[in-house]
């Protein structure tokens, strides 16, 4: 089972590598890394996807929680939580296929960001399966490139990741 979690972790050099590394150390698969500063400077938030079962995932959290740089940890994927992700895929828009990917970007309510007389970047943000089906949408000869961030996610209501 796909699980989010969410950590709240010092905003150190070397935090990042040893959250990551206890990852690495137990043969468990990141499959998508975001972490960027909170609101409160000395702190980061830190999101990864991992697949596995309940009882896995239950015992990453309780090593993770062990690190000293770890102040609170927290499985999104237990309740009701968002989780967005943003891409930018550059594609070639030439002729007719300029109007084409307009079309794309609109149905998928992407944003064209850039334009030049031989490409387009469009931005898009959603679920990783609405990003998926957008470039499913779009002729794969025509993709030049694609940049995903990974997911990130909050949980819904009174569910907070704070100290």
């Amino acid at each position: 089972m796909r699980h989010i979690i969410s950590i709240l972790i010092e905003n150190e050099a070397g935090a990042l590598s040893r959250v990551s590394g206890l990852f690495s150390a137990r043969a468990f698969n990141i499959e998508s890394l975001t972490v960027a500063p909170t609101e409160d400077a000395s702190l980061s938030r830190m999101t990864i996807v991992s697949s596995g079962s309940d009882a896995v995932i239950e015992q990453i959290s309780k090593q993770l929680n062990k690190l000293i740089d770890v102040v609170k940890v927290v499985d999104l994927s237990e309740a009701a939580h968002i989780e967005r992700e943003l891409m930018l895929v550059k594609v070639r828009a030439t002729g007719k296929d300029r109007e084409e990917m307009k079309r794309i970007a609109d149905i998928f309510r992407g944003r064209i960001i850039d334009v030049t007389d031989s490409t387009y970047i469009i931005e898009l943000t959603g679920s990783g399966s609405k990003l998926d089906a957008c470039l499913g949408a779009i002729d794969g000869s025509l993709i030049l490139e694609t940049v995903r961030t990974g997911i990130s996610g909050i949980g819904r209501g009174d569910r907070i990741l704070k100290v």
